[in-house]
């Protein structure tokens, strides 16, 4: 009898052992799955005519660089009836371990924070209220008034590292944004860069409530370092993860063309929920194709725009303000010093018309990308040295899509306090729109881009050049002068 009991205890043991050892193993093979290929977009060539003007192709040259260096895990997940169909690998939800930044009660209160406007648990930037029936018609309803009909109508994107303490602000306010917009016609894709703060344990924690509200949520963690490398090619590498899942051809049938969706694309900005509606707004009631915020610093006592590298005005393809070959901003207070036109809308907190921007914060149509006809990209070989974002602006030009506009109601900063520090100087967005004497406005859209561009790889060599170049020599004329 003692030995049977032996024998059983000794079985029963061992099959323990043997069951525990498939499961490490198991679970330590899904811990690093990565994304197949056929979850991102395969961006071919494509031929855009308008009129007779035949516009390049974009690189007809898959980038395999989106098909590497980012991991994620994979988890069944059950996806509610009434959330869109996606066809998606989401990160299964973290764990408590020794790897763990965060401690779990640390985690539960970003979380909290993040999901209630109203808990103060952690410092951030006090947001008021914000007039919710200016906003009324963003509200998603269903293309053709089909009830049932899935549709993604909003796409917030964001890349961020090492953004633990701005968390409750940013995410609060996206998440904020989203429930207003209508939760099941919106997708958070976020791309983090191995932060060791804490930021991307937050980040999946927040899984569970965006799945609670029918969000799709795609959180992915990157190795690309924009510090090592071509900073320029791997800061677009990271914006094209980010629309990856819109790109999915599975998910095509979310994206039509009726439904014309926004992409509301985000730096790791100090943002009230109202900032990111205004732009979505102007955005729709100006007929724009991107509209962008003004993100400013404090590199002394007053603020100073930001995004003056990628920025170009409309009648002179210039900076912002004037920076001369020795790199001083000591112009920076003289905004649009040489366009009338924008300084005026610009003094009068009214939308204006510009080549490109990006400015922290901005919302454009999907259309473009969706049609394989734009990615986020690199300068080309002879292209002038610039960022992916000005790039961006050249493309939306050469395809017909040149309605880009700024709204100046809009003013950020990337941190807490300096973001109360700019509102308190410019105003919430929420005080500066609607009511006696802040009308909407129209903008007179201008159907052609600047003959000229300015280029400035660097302070001490700025020139001009066709705004359409891209071949240095083959049609541009090289000047260290603004062009008539």
């Amino acid at each position: 009898m003692g030995r049977a009991v032996l024998f059983a205890w000794q079985a029963a043991f061992s099959l323990f052992i043997i069951l525990s050892l498939y499961w490490y193993l198991g679970h330590d093979q899904l811990a690093n799955v990565h994304t197949p290929p056929s979850s991102f977009p395969s961006h071919g060539a494509s031929n855009h005519q308008d009129g007779n003007q035949t516009h390049l192709p974009v690189s007809s040259t898959p980038d395999k660089t989106l098909l590497t260096h980012t991991r994620t895990t994979v988890s069944v997940i059950h996806t509610p009836s009434a959330a869109p169909t996606l066809a998606v690998i989401k990160p299964a939800p973290g764990k408590t371990s020794s790897n763990d930044v965060l401690p779990l009660s640390n985690r539960t209160a970003y979380v909290h924070t993040i999901i209630h406007p109203e808990d103060k648990t952690l410092p951030r930037l006090e947001c008021p209220p914000f007039n919710s029936s200016r906003y009324d018609h963003l509200q998603a309803k269903e293309a053709g008034g089909e009830v049932n009909r899935p549709t993604i109508q909003y796409f917030f994107a964001l890349n961020i590292r090492e953004r633990l303490s701005l968390l409750p602000r940013l995410m609060g306010s996206i998440v904020e944004a989203i429930r207003f917009l209508g939760p099941e016609h919106c997708v958070l894709s976020i791309v983090e860069g191995n932060s060791d703060d804490g930021t991307a344990e937050v980040l999946e924690a927040l899984r569970s409530e965006l799945d609670a509200l029918h969000t799709p949520y795609y959180f992915n963690s990157s190795v690309i370092n924009p510090k090592k490398g071509p900073r320029i090619e791997k800061l677009a590498e990271l914006r094209n993860l980010a629309l990856a899942p819109m790109l999915d051809p599975q998910n095509a049938h979310l994206y039509d063309h009726e439904t014309n969706t926004t992409v509301i694309f985000l730096n790791d900005v100090a943002v009230c929920p109202d900032d990111i509606l205004e732009l979505v707004h102007q955005r729709r009631f100006l007929g724009a194709d991107m509209t962008c915020a003004m993100d400013w610093t404090y590199a002394g006592k007053d603020p100073t725009f930001y995004d003056v590298w990628v920025a170009r005005t409309l009648a002179g393809g210039d900076s912002f303000f004037e920076i001369p070959s020795d790199g001083n901003w000591n112009s920076a207070w003289n905004l649009f010093w040489n366009e009338p036109t924008a300084r005026q809308l610009f003094s009068a907190k009214q939308p204006f018309q510009v080549f490109s921007c990006w400015n922290g914060a901005t919302a454009f149509t999907a259309k473009p990308f969706l049609e394989n006809k734009i990615k986020f990209r690199a300068p080309r070989e002879g292209e002038c040295m610039q960022g992916e974002p000005q790039l961006l602006g050249k493309d939306l030009w050469w395809h017909g899509y040149g309605k880009i506009a700024v709204v100046p109601t809009v003013n950020l900063e990337y941190s807490d306090e300096k973001g109360k520090q700019i509102k308190d100087a410019k105003g919430f967005t929420s005080q500066l729109v609607g009511g006696e004497g802040n009308e909407d406005a129209i903008i007179d859209w201008k159907i052609s881009p600047p003959e000229k561009v300015k280029c400035m790889p660097d302070y001490a060599h700025q020139y001009f050049e066709m705004w359409n170049a891209t071949q240095r020599g083959d049609n541009t004329e090289k000047t260290t002068s603004k062009p008539s």
